[in-house]
Order: C-alpha cells, then sequence, then structure tokens
C-alpha cells in the first residue's frame, strides 16, 4: 500500500494546505491559474471549457488504451466509480440538518430577535454586494483557491503575530460596537408623550 493510500484523506489535504507535499501545493496555483485565464480572459463559456477538457480526457484516454492493446501491454486500469446509497443517505440528512439550521436562523435575523447577529448578516450581505459588482465569479473562486492554499501556511509560520494584531482589532471594533450599541440601540426615545394630569 502507498503512502498517499494510508493516509485518510484529511491528512493529504491538510499536507497540502500547508505545503507539506509542496509539489501539490505548486500544482494547484498553477491549475487555479491557468482555469482563471481560460475563463476570464478567453471570454469563453464554462460549459464550452469543460466540454473540450472532458473531450479531450476522453480522446486520450481511448487511444492511450488502444496503443496498448495493440503494443500487447495492460491498458490503464480506472478506477470503478459507485455511488453507494448509504453515501446518497448520509448526505442528503446532513444537508436537511443544514438547510435547516440556515432557514431557523434566517427566520431569527427577520424577526428581529438578535440585533447584533441582523447587524452582522445585513453588513455581510452588503459586502458581497459590492465585491460581486467588482468582481467575476470567477474570479472570486480563483482568489478563495490561492488564499485557501496560501493563509493556512502563512498562518502556520506567523499565526503569533496574526494573532496579537487580530486581537487588537477585535478590541477596538468591540469598543466601537459598545459605544454605538449604547449610545443609539439601547438609548430610550425621547419623544415619549407624557401624560397630562387632568
Amino acid at each position: 500500500m502507498s503512502e498517499s493510500e494510508a493516509q485518510p484523506p484529511t491528512n493529504f489535504v491538510s499536507d497540502v494546505l500547508l505545503w507539506k507535499r509542496w509539489q501539490v501545493s505548486f500544482a494547484a496555483i498553477v491549475v487555479s491559474t491557468v482555469a482563471w485565464l481560460l475563463l476570464e480572459w478567453t471570454d469563453l463559456p464554462f460549459l464550452t471549457i469543460c466540454s473540450d477538457v472532458l473531450l479531450l480526457l476522453i480522446v486520450l484516454l481511448f487511444l492511450y488504451s488502444n496503443y496498448a492493446t495493440l503494443r500487447n501491454r495492460q491498458p490503464p486500469t480506472l478506477p470503478e466509480l459507485v455511488v453507494s446509497e448509504e453515501m446518497v443517505s448520509n448526505v442528503a440528512a446532513s444537508f436537511r440538518v443544514k438547510i435547516n439550521n440556515v432557514l431557523l436562523i434566517a427566520h431569527d435575523i427577520t424577526i428581529g430577535k438578535d440585533f447584533r447577529v441582523f447587524f452582522k448578516v445585513v453588513i455581510c450581505l452588503w459586502l458581497l454586494s459590492v465585491i460581486g459588482g467588482i468582481f467575476s465569479f470567477f474570479t472570486l473562486a480563483y482568489i478563495g483557491t490561492l488564499m485557501m492554499i496560501t493563509i493556512p501556511a502563512l498562518y502556520r509560520k506567523y499565526g503569533d503575530y496574526v494573532d496579537k494584531c487580530c486581537g487588537v482589532i477585535n478590541h477596538q471594533f468591540s469598543k466601537h460596537y459598545r459605544i454605538v450599541d449604547e449610545n443609539v440601540f439601547n438609548r430610550p426615545p425621547h419623544n415619549i408623550p407624557k401624560d397630562k394630569d387632568s
């Protein structure tokens, strides 16, 4: 059994994200950069590029398999792809729980039970709207991929400094939020009608 088969998939992913397998990490950056350039700069539709890549892959595998047969070699073995009923049931149950949690949170936000969560959601949605107006979906996916591959390794190296800076920023935000909360949201209204003595 090879080393990659012996490891659980989560260990492999963490090794890639932490650049312990730097060849795979570098290959992921190169592939995502080429994909981004293809999608953004050639103006080809996403479906066309996916179809062309799959077509090229299938033709190459077909030719390689027939070439191996002609040369009396063993054709390449491809893994059998089967989705079990248990796996589908587990995924569906997991999605059901997550969707119900999201709907419950959305219900609480719209009713206004927790103003702090409502305020955070409004700010995040507004920021996503602004960012979405500036960048395309594929550019955001590319930036996300680069961040996913580089930030864990950088955090591992400079984690103490980042934690210190984030602590200072969090303290400042908390202080300013407390001021706004006390002066704006928790202040009783000034124009309450007073009962007139008759």
